[in-house]
Formats: C-alpha cells, structure tokens, sequence
C-alpha cells in the first residue's frame, strides 16, 4: 500500500466524522483534496461521490440506530436529487477545472456566511 493511499485512508476518517457530524456530506473536503492531488474537476466529483456512497450508508446506519433519521423526507429530497444529480454530472463538462474552483469557493463561502449569521 502506498502512502498516498494511506493518506487517503486516514483524511477519509477525518471526513466521515465531519460528514456524519454536520451531514455536509464531506465533497467539501474531498473535491478540493482530489484536486489537489491533481484530478480534473469532473474526476474529483465523481471520486468524492463513490467515497460519499460508502460513507453515507454506513452514517444512515449509525443515524438510523440513533433515530435521528427522518425517512420520509430524506426519500423525497432523494428523488429530486436524482434528477439534480443527472443534470450536474452533464454540466460539470462544460466549466474548466479554474472555473469550478472559483464558483465552489464562492459557494462555501456564501455557506458559511449564512451559518456564521444566522442566528
């Protein structure tokens, strides 16, 4: 096993408990890592989303036991980002690697803006 994949274990740990502490899903920290490590915005995307599925099941199990899950409503918000989902992947190939990084900083910023704010 190299280190990098090592590394990629270890800051994976840092990730899933941030992820399943705020339920920001961790590609905040995953897409800027990967790209980084020098992926092109669309290979970070799709890396970070395989990571977030075997994160997210085994945070949805934990959640779950725990009763902090609303099946309901996570079911429907599902369904429409089943079809976000189809149309971002498609957009993601008409924005530059720069440009990307430039409207995800602008939206983590606009995030944490709004919770620093908010009352």
């Amino acid at each position: 096993m190299t280190i990098q994949l090592l590394l990629m274990a270890f800051f994976g740990v840092l990730v899933g408990v941030g992820a399943s502490f705020t339920g920001l899903g961790g590609g905040f920290l995953m897409v800027p890592l990967l790209i980084f490590m020098g992926y092109s915005a669309p290979k970070a995307v799709g890396t970070s989303f395989m990571a977030i599925l075997v994160l997210s099941i085994s945070a949805l199990a934990a959640h779950g036991k725990l009763a902090h899950v609303d099946y309901k409503t996570g079911l429907f918000l599902g369904i429409g980002g089943i079809i976000g989902a189809q149309v971002g992947s498609r957009l993601i190939d008409y924005v530059s690697t720069g440009s990307f990084k430039k409207i995800f900083a602008a939206i983590l910023v606009a995030l944490a803006a709004y919770l620093f704010f908010q009352k």
